[in-house]
């Protein structure tokens, strides 16, 4: 990776460094002449897709605990267990918008590059295609944004218009098809690209499932498009095994860390940070195979033994979530007074001054699965894929048999985790789990929606499992309460970044006008009813 990605070194929207190239001299004389024959196109996809892939505490802090899938009484964490200001909130709520953005500035570089050079046409429209993922993260965060002028401060605008989420929306869902259509296998392929060696097979399926993705967003608010692309998805070919995952291993030995991993290696997260009770009852519920392989509690007792950084006890029964909106503070939110309290770990009287652990019977996410900084981050995967089309096809729409995609998606779910390369679940235990679980007309909606959370949260991939639950209202979760709570009910939507009235203050107001209740994380964004 580090041989990918050295070359490009975008900063900021209007400024372009290059590196270590045999054409130095002439870029550094004429710098207005950069182009697709002095500097190679290619490694900005690779940069743009670690560095958007690469969320850390951008989505732990926030979109994990909104949706449940994790919990902690570590006070950093209060921002999102709690829905209090703690520890650098305000600055990490601006880290979804801001790394978005950094990694599309990088896309919309490239494709000026490539701009009217038909040896490039295939990465010009793998750029479009991962541009529509990136944008679709700021705009379900935050509502609307700049989009149609985004990354055009080289060309004056430096004060970008926020676009309506319905307009982009139309946009997104008419550039993906032309986008996807325009892949042509014939043609030359990228040369760095970390999410399929350039593959423009699996390309065009990932453009067809980002395509299904948008237009299922739209299924409270615009019925009648959300089906028109959701079968033209299914009839262009999503993808079809796990082999189609989007995701990026990182690379730690050459500067690309994973940053989920590197969080939760803070001694205090690792201690603290632990499986949501929603989550895990419900996987408890149905005896899930995957609790096993992705749940631990401490090997040791006490304070120190929750510290130690190596693999814990992984067996089924003995994985408790725990349950979000409590602290280490004695009072009346003490996590010892919550109703499911599994009892403190106690100290160990072999090691010197340790303390009790009170969250250490609680199950946390496994350390050689998720605490691996050279693991992949996931985007989309074939198993979501399947579940959005069965969802779809619950609705009549023409896009195959709800029933085989769910069994389907059951299947391909418990396979990803393989995927990390750390843990697994046995073929027979996924055979068996998905024949004793058919999806049931009755209740087909909640069972296509609780494994999506399952899914997304499995895989660490937070942004969709918030963005699907304001979507889908699966699962079914009461907010947290807790005294001087920035919001009492579950956030919504996340507020713009604090430096936008004075950067582009105009365009902020307007766009802050037309939310119901103005820039707060109670307001929903578009599609969200």
């Amino acid at each position: 990776m580090k041989k990918r990605l050295i070359y490009s070194c975008l900063i900021a929207g209007t400024t372009f460094m290059l590196g270590c190239t045999k054409n130095f001299d002439k870029i550094n004389t004429d710098p207005t002449k950069v182009n697709a024959t002095l500097f190679n196109p290619n490694f900005l996809l690779a940069q743009a897709q670690i560095k958007f892939s690469n969320t850390g505490y951008d989505q732990l802090l926030y979109q994990s605990m909104w949706s449940q899938s994790l919990a902690s009484t570590y006070d950093y964490y209060g921002n999102g267990d709690k829905y209090i200001y703690a520890g650098s909130g305000r600055d990490y709520y601006s880290r979804t918008w801001n790394t978005s953005y950094g990694s599309s500035t990088l896309i919309d570089e490239m494709k000026n590059l490539v701009k009217g050079n038909a040896s490039y046409t295939n990465l010009d429209n793998v750029g479009t295609i991962f541009r529509m993922m990136i944008l679709q993260r700021i705009t379900d965060a935050y509502g609307d944004c700049p989009f149609s002028q985004e990354g055009q401060a080289k060309s004056g605008v430096t004060t970008p218009v926020f676009d309506s989420q319905q307009s982009i929306y139309t946009s997104m869902l008419d550039l993906l098809d032309k986008a996807t259509a325009a892949l042509d296998v014939s043609k030359d392929k990228p040369t760095s690209d970390l999410f399929y060696s350039g593959d423009i097979t699996k390309w065009k399926k990932l453009g067809y499932s980002l395509m299904l993705r948008a237009a299922m967003r739209l299924t409270k608010v615009d019925a009648a498009t959300a089906k028109t692309y959701a079968e033209k998805a299914y009839a262009g070919g999503t993808m079809a095994s796990i082999d189609d995952n989007a995701k990026v291993k990182a690379d730690n030995a050459n500067g690309n860390g994973n940053s989920d991993a590197a969080a939760l290696l803070v001694t205090d997260d690792f201690r603290e940070v632990r499986w949501s009770k929603t989550l895990m009852d419900f996987m408890q519920s149905s005896n899930d195979p995957r609790i096993s392989a992705i749940g631990e509690i401490s090997a040791g007792t006490g304070k120190k033994a929750n510290e130690t950084q190596i693999a814990g006890v992984n067996t089924a029964s003995l994985q408790i979530g725990m349950p979000n909106g409590y602290d280490q503070k004695g009072g009346a939110t003490d996590i010892s007074k919550a109703s499911n309290y599994p009892g403190t770990s106690p100290a160990n009287p072999a090691v010197d001054k340790d303390a009790a652990a009170p969250d250490g019977k609680y199950s946390r996410p496994q350390f050689a699965v998720y605490d691996d900084r050279n693991r992949y981050n996931f985007l989309l995967t074939y198993g979501e894929t399947e579940l959005l089309l069965a969802e779809a096809a619950v609705n009549g729409w023409a896009t195959g048999v709800a029933a085989t995609h769910y069994a389907n998606a059951l299947a391909a779910d418990m396979q990803t985790l393989s995927q990390f390369g750390t843990t697994s679940v046995p073929a027979a235990s996924i055979t068996a789990y998905v024949a004793l679980h058919p999806l049931v007309a009755a209740t087909a909606l909640q069972q296509i929606n609780m494994e999506y959370y399952v899914e997304t949260s499995s895989t660490f991939n937070f942004n969709e499992t918030w963005a699907n639950w304001r979507r889908s209202g699966y699962p079914v979760i009461t907010a947290v309460v807790y005294p001087n709570q920035f919001d009492t009910s579950i956030p919504r939507r996340i507020p713009y970044p604090l430096g936008l009235p004075a950067t582009n203050g105009a365009n902020y107001t307007a766009a802050v006008a037309k939310l119901s209740g103005g820039d707060t994380f109670a307001a929903k964004v578009w599609w969200d009813k």
